[in-house]
């Protein structure tokens, strides 16, 4: 499609008739004209011009906000992730002192066990002592008895 230029309109002659227009008011208006077209032909130039660096900008915050919407995707993503690790984390944990309380509870009813046996041991071996010792003693007693009886039936002689 042919752009007609500034240059094309002030370069334009027109044939010259028997009663036609006054060549210098066409002059001053194509002159007009040339000025006119300029300034358009500038002001649209100016305009795209603008219009580029507008559509840079967008593209520019066009990839921001896709940068952002991934961003916030993978942010939420680490996110669950981090919560579902701590409560993974935090089950294992209880587990483990559930555990080792498990483990100490069943440690204090053996020692607690053991304490008993030992005690009923003591008090066997204390009952078993003091039969021992009181034989002992009724045996030492009967043999004082004896010997009183001895010394008292040779002593009345």
């Amino acid at each position: 499609m042919p752009v007609l230029t500034p240059l094309d309109v002030h370069n334009k002659e027109f044939r010259k008739g028997f009663r036609g227009y006054s060549e210098e008011e066409v002059d001053e208006f194509l002159d007009q004209v040339v000025r006119d077209y300029e300034e358009m032909l500038k002001e649209i130039e100016r305009l795209k011009d603008e219009l580029a660096k507008a559509e840079e900008k967008i593209g520019q915050f066009r990839r921001l906000e896709e940068t952002l919407n991934n961003t916030l995707v993978v942010a939420q993503s680490t996110a669950e992730e981090v919560k579902a690790n701590a409560r993974k984390e935090a089950d294992l944990i209880v587990k483990e002192a559930e555990g080792e309380a498990e483990r100490r509870l069943a440690a204090a009813r053996e020692k607690a066990e053991k304490t008993a046996r030992d005690y009923e041991n003591v008090r066997k071996e204390a009952a078993v002592f003091r039969l021992k010792l009181r034989s002992l003693l009724l045996a030492q007693l009967e043999e004082l008895g004896r010997e009183d009886k001895a010394e008292g039936g040779n002593a009345g002689s």
